[in-house]
């Protein structure tokens, strides 16, 4: 059987005064770095800023072989070794929140606080996402591009098409790898072992990982976690209800993340 192989150090961007503590931003699955757009202008004021992005996303190689959720929560903390930082403050979307639970697992010292936004400690049951990896292979992009609005927003939000196209563009071996990476996934019985301060972000009307069976699990499984609800929110809540979102995260770290860049 073919062996996982280490996810690369991933491509990223950096933002914001160079001497203030860093937060790392994940994206989810099918999106790239600009996903924390919104987000960025309020954190780059008073935070050091790294995005990076998944494998066959925003440009990114594919790797050679396949990887677990848990290879790229080491390709980050190889990143934060190339950059010189020691610990850092993460906040993720979806398989990106998946990537900061992993990273504070493997390695707590690495991580001073946490947000986990429309994620989860287990996405589900293998089969659906071993047949959407199957699909990518076999038809390209297309069809789970064509499906993504509906899957990642409400009805009536009107500003999907900057997040359809970044699912349109991804690499489907890139996606697929990650497909195969969250069908292996399932933290579940370690949250209590995380330390890091951490804050569940959770949109009301996700559809993908519901805060009632996910958000709720994170929540009441991790010590002493803060969950918010974002009423009017889908899958993408921070994309959707950008306000709401940046003012909990930003207060979260304004409470807990007052580490150093280095």
């Amino acid at each position: 059987m073919t062996q996982p192989v280490p996810a690369p150090v991933p491509r990223h961007r950096l933002d914001g005064p160079e001497d203030a503590p860093v937060v790392v931003l994940g994206p989810s699955l099918g999106t790239t770095a600009d996903l924390w757009q919104p987000q960025l202008p309020a954190l780059a004021e008073r935070w050091r800023v790294v995005r990076f992005e998944l494998p066959g996303h925003g440009g990114a190689p594919v790797p050679d072989g396949p990887f677990t959720v848990g290879d790229l929560a080491d390709g980050v903390a190889a990143l934060l070794d190339r950059l010189g930082v020691a610990e850092a403050a993460y906040a993720g979307v979806s398989l990106g929140g998946a990537i900061g639970a992993e990273l504070a697992l493997r390695a707590p010292e690495r991580v001073g606080s946490l947000v986990l936004c429309c994620t989860s400690p287990r996405f589900g049951e293998p089969g659906p996402w071993r047949e959407r990896a199957a699909l990518v292979r076999g038809k390209g992009m297309g069809p789970v591009a064509e499906a993504a609005a509906g899957r990642w927003f409400t009805p009536g939000f009107g500003g999907a098409a900057p997040y359809v196209a970044m699912v349109a563009a991804a690499d489907p071996a890139g996606y697929a790898a990650c497909c195969d990476a969250l069908a292996r996934f399932d933290a579940a019985d370690r949250l209590g072992e995380i330390a890091a301060p951490t804050l569940v972000v959770a949109g009301a009307e996700d559809v993908p990982t519901p805060p009632r069976g996910h958000a709720d699990r994170l929540a009441d499984g991790i010590p002493d976690a803060r969950l918010v609800i974002v009423e009017g929110a889908g899958h993408l809540a921070n994309a959707e209800r950008p306000e709401a979102v940046t003012e909990a995260i930003t207060a979260h770290l304004d409470r807990t993340w007052k580490g150093t860049s280095r």
